[in-house]
């Protein structure tokens, strides 16, 4: 394939002189000859040299950005279904004009998914003037789109938006099909059916054609097991549920671990032990909880136990308007309109005593992965995936190509430095950060949790060094603290969001200086992760540094080596004179083992996904409802 994309790439160079002779209204008559032919059953192959130097060119004329030749190597790897590593600040924006233009010339609609409307809004406004010059309609859908205005975007050739909208609009369009006793055979998977255009609604999206993920491997892989759903209200009575949620949650500190429960260290269930299920006996009940079976209490008590332990405000999750916001893991930004499943989220609302919301079940479910297997073309992009290349090629089919760099990177590593607890280590990254500070260089610091950034940020400032804080809670100033981020002695502590769709440039002051300086205070549980939070600095060929800084109380260890172990390694810390900088390796080998455990979850989830789709197609229920009416 790699011998194919120079040979295009050859192409449209050879076609860039030709084209800047045409006039705008030329170009755009080129794109409609170019649709034309598609449509008449021409490859899109074929017209890939001609496509792509005419995006080229746009780019060049309407945002005077001219897409370097590895760009053009990129768009040809993705029209080929291929994930494209390119490097943070290669330009994966403009790159993806490329493929995204070539299939809409099919007149089937070409989807971009990211991670959230902030990216998907950005993205689709900044490229549209290459869109429109060419004659080429695009659309946006966001959280809070009517379905009218979703069903006018997807009617466009190109349609930007996350992951997350794409399927629960998929979800919504097969209730509405299932109730109007009809069900496409474009949605059951072939992408070959027309649109049902019967009375009442219709379907808001087009056929499922082509999907562009960016930021592939946060979606395709750490975001795979997460499930849409679309819900209906269960059978037990509001009150009821309400009134045993806030009971569990008042009650669950009252539990201790091994004497009323136990944890299993690989699943982190929590179950009663004896001892504890006689405590729940035992405890006071209202007359609202005298009809609920002890075996529900048990498991309610259960959970509310697992929530007061493991989910902890402004690190998994923030009140906002009284409601409970998710903190999405893998980018640190808020998960809107998200809730976690089995009875999880409720117990959280009642352990901060906001409104508990009744839990639903499913009328409507479809997994991020399932979604974008129903795409007939797929294709990514994100700077951080050939670690996972096995497991992308695997379940996706798609494999990874690394796209080489505009220029040379010039990015340098620091030896890692490990200390024995958390305090220790904050205290050593303050000392480095007023070393930066003094010589003048931008540092960006990355927490994991929007309380140790704010904790970081407090002792930074006792210091006297003023800093920016970048996390969920300023999601609204996101763009405005970025593009400060890389001036003189600028200081940006951020949770791992700074590493997904930002661009930090620096200032000629700056990059003379030696660029910016990243200090990645703990290990995440994906190795990619990490490289997202190093790969701000060093960018275009930039100069940069960054250094890794650990402690034996981090949570990596817990999640790799099981509760035991971990507390042996924290008593280490607290016991022993550091530092422990010997220890790094330890660390690593943590973050694999984890890696390897969510591997295993999520090709055991397709498995069990494929099964269940597989039956219910045999018995002709559609597997993505629920049959119950």
């Amino acid at each position: 394939m790699v011998r194919r994309w120079i040979r295009a790439l050859h192409e449209v160079a050879a076609l860039e002189s030709q084209m800047r002779q045409l006039t705008t209204e030329q170009m755009r008559k080129q794109s409609l000859s170019l649709r034309y032919r598609a449509m008449s059953g021409e490859s899109l192959r074929n017209l890939l040299p001609e496509a792509f130097a005419l995006v080229r060119e746009a780019g060049r004329r309407a945002l005077n950005m001219r897409h370097f030749d590895v760009q053009i190597l990129g768009g040809a790897a993705l029209f080929d279904g291929c994930i494209a590593e390119m490097q943070t600040g290669e330009g994966k924006t403009l790159t993806a004009t490329l493929p995204l233009y070539l299939h809409s010339l099919a007149g089937k609609g070409a989807h971009l998914a990211t991670v959230n409307d902030y990216l998907a809004e950005r993205d689709a406004s900044w490229m549209r003037p290459i869109y429109e010059l060419l004659g080429v309609s695009v659309g946006v859908v966001l959280t809070d789109h009517s379905p009218d205005q979703r069903r006018k975007a997807y009617a466009c050739d190109i349609t930007y938006g996350t992951a997350k909208e794409f399927g629960f609009d998929f979800l919504r369009d097969r209730l509405l099909l299932r109730a109007q006793g009809r069900i496409l055979s474009d949605f059951l998977g072939d992408g070959s059916a027309e649109r049902w255009t019967g009375q009442g609604d219709e379907p808001v999206q087009r056929t499922m054609h082509f999907a562009l993920v960016d930021e592939a491997d946060s979606i395709l892989i750490d975001e795979a097991r997460t499930p849409l759903i679309i819900g209906s209200l269960g059978d037990e009575t509001r009150q009821t549920v309400i009134a045993t949620f806030r009971w569990a949650a008042e009650h669950a500190a009252k539990f201790e671990v091994d004497e009323h429960f136990t944890i299993d260290e690989d699943t982190r269930k929590i179950e009663l032990t004896g001892r504890g299920r006689a405590v729940v006996r035992s405890l006071p009940r209202d007359e609202d909880l005298r009809t609920v079976a002890l075996v529900d209490l048990y498991e309610f008590i259960e959970r509310a136990i697992k929530v007061h332990r493991d989910f902890h405000l402004d690190q998994q999750y923030v009140v906002r308007d009284g409601e409970i916001v998710i903190v999405d893991e893998f980018t640190g930004r808020l998960a809107e309109g998200r809730k976690w499943r089995d009875g999880i989220h409720q117990a959280i609302e009642a352990k901060e005593g906001v409104e508990v919301t009744v839990p639903t079940g499913q009328a409507a479910r479809i997994t991020v992965q399932d979604l974008f297997h129903r795409y007939r073309f797929l294709a990514g992009m994100t700077g951080t995936a050939s670690t996972s290349a096995p497991e992308l090629r695997k379940i996706y089919k798609t494999p990874v190509v690394l796209v080489p760099t505009n220029r040379p990177p010039q990015r340098q590593q620091l030896p890692d430095r490990v200390y024995g607890t958390m305090e220790q280590k904050f205290a050593a990254i303050v000392e480095e950060v007023k070393v930066m500070h003094e010589v003048g260089r931008p540092v960006l610091i990355g927490t994991r949790s929007i309380d140790k950034s704010n904790l970081l940020a407090e002792m930074l400032r006792a210091e006297g060094i003023e800093c920016q804080v970048l996390n969920a809670n300023e999601i609204e100033r996101e763009a405005e603290i970025v593009a400060e981020a890389g001036k003189y002695r600028r200081v940006t502590v951020a949770t791992n969001m700074a590493g997904r769709g930002t661009d930090i440039k620096l200032t000629d002051e700056t990059r003379a200086l030696g660029g910016m300086h990243v200090i990645c205070t703990e290990l995440h549980d994906s190795a990619r992760v990490d490289r997202q939070l190093i790969g701000r600095c060093g960018r275009q060929g930039d100069p940069g540094s960054y250094r890794q800084y650990l402690s034996l109380d981090d949570d990596i260890l817990k999640n790799g080596f099981g509760l035991k172990r971990a507390a042996e390694l924290a008593e280490l810390g607290k016991t022993k004179p550091g530092p422990f900088h010997h220890m790094a390796r330890l660390f690593r080998k943590a973050q694999r083992r984890v890696e390897r455990k969510h591997f295993r979850d999520r090709m055991m989830l397709l498995h069990h996904e494929r099964e269940r789709t597989k039956l219910q197609r045999e018995i002709g229920q559609d597997p993505y409802l629920d049959t119950a009416e």
